[in-house]
């Protein structure tokens, strides 16, 4: 993916370093990044938290804001970047979680994603809704969202230095 290779180049020319924490992509953004030779000198670790034990046990996730917002939320996803940036030697994180489908419900519809973006003291969150287009193509634009944002962090970190 050209994307990924020209955030990859993007993050070489800064010395910055990658760290992913997905969830409902299962490693989607990781693969895609360590399909360009030569990345393993800007990504330097990729979390799969799939279920809530593991948001928490490895990305620090704490159970108050699962409870409180669910796994799909705002909070989590910013708990899931800030941790990631944590517990690696990254310099900026990005995390995924939602809903790929199917199913979903009134107040959590499928094709819900939350991102974080963790950099420096900076966490920015968002929610895209990408709607019922099916499993594969939600993973897909999560995963291809979560590489903009990876860019855009790059971006604003490099402006900072």
């Amino acid at each position: 993916m050209s994307d990924a290779a020209a955030l990859l180049d993007l993050c070489r020319v800064h010395g910055l370093k990658l760290a992913t924490a997905e969830s409902c992509t299962g490693g989607m953004v990781g693969a895609w990044l360590t399909e360009v030779p030569g990345s393993s000198d800007v990504f330097e670790r990729g979390f799969i938290t799939y279920s809530n034990v593991a948001k928490q046990d490895m990305l620090g996730v704490t159970l108050e804001s699962l409870s409180a917002h669910g796994a799909v939320s705002e909070q989590v996803a910013a708990e899931m970047a800030s941790g990631a940036l944590a517990r690696s030697q990254a310099d900026i994180a990005v995390s995924i979680t939602g809903i790929a489908g199917p199913g979903g419900s009134e107040h959590k519809p499928e094709g819900r994603v939350c991102f974080g973006l963790a950099y420096g003291d900076t966490i920015h969150v968002e929610t895209q809704e990408f709607g019922a287009i099916g499993r594969d193509k939600v993973r897909e634009a999560a995963a291809k969202r979560a590489i903009t944002l990876l860019t855009q962090g790059a971006n604003a970190r490099s402006a900072r230095a």
